[in-house]
């Protein structure tokens, strides 16, 4: 490996030693040689959450959409707790503990993570197009709510079945990212409480600003999130 991957994974491997929640995965041990790294990770039997989403072709009740976003906030709160940006939030990247139907999530994959400081931004442009923060687009300093962005474009899927943003020219995708508008008035929301729609609304929010740039101050924190009507008023009708 080259000198910056070997810093990469031993970045990671230092944020896996402090990941101590139940809604992250954990490192287990680490062995090291001449030639390998060796991360022994704990097993989860019940595949990643896209297979999950298409094995029910990307339906799922809405309570159960709040179960996952609650775990996934959860996680993410924890993480942000101790200055580290995950960066690339998206559901190959979620983890189900077993095969159960109502099986809880653990975030996984480190591998792009960050340890900042209390006060620092970041400017790398890591992370996946389809779940990327438009800040990260458009090269701006950036802070813990790019993550908050993925988890909006994860509960818009959960939710309506579609992604927010699609296009198979990355190009276009990408100004699609920065400038347009998700689509709140589709029939497909009519399924959907107002609670979840306002909640979606709250991350994905095109603020009309300099360039139509969707604002990242403008979007709700992880604090805000867990305390959302959506989560708590939907996740307690399934206890």
């Amino acid at each position: 490996m080259t000198q910056e991957k070997i810093g990469l994974v031993k970045q990671e491997i230092e944020i896996l030693k402090i990941c101590q929640h139940p809604n992250l995965i954990r490192m287990l041990d680490i062995f090291e040689d001449f030639e390998h790294i060796y991360i022994v990770m704990e097993i989860l039997h019940g595949g990643d959450l896209l297979h999950y989403l298409e094995k029910h072709k990307f339906k799922i009740p809405e309570q159960r959409a709040a179960q996952i976003i609650k775990s996934l906030a959860e996680g993410l709160h924890y993480l942000h707790s101790y200055g580290i940006l995950h960066r690339d939030i998206k559901p190959e990247n979620i983890l189900m503990i077993d095969q159960n139907e109502d099986s809880d999530v653990k975030i996984a994959d480190f591998g792009l993570s960050k340890l900042v400081g209390p006060l620092q931004l970041s400017n790398e442009p890591f992370g996946t197009l389809t779940y990327l923060a438009p800040e990260i687009l458009l090269k701006q300093p950036y802070g813990k709510k790019v993550d908050v962005w993925s988890l909006g474009v994860i509960t818009y899927l959960m939710l309506l079945g579609v992604l927010p943003f699609e296009c198979e020219d990355d190009q276009e995708l990408a100004q699609l990212l920065i400038y347009t508008e998700p689509d709140y008035d589709s029939l497909m929301w009519k399924k959907v409480s107002k609670e979840g729609l306002d909640f979606v609304k709250s991350i994905l929010f095109n603020s009309l600003l300099e360039l139509l740039i969707k604002d990242q101050e403008k979007r709700i924190s992880l604090r805000e999130v867990l305390q959302h009507t959506w989560i708590n008023k939907t996740y307690k009708n399934i206890k």
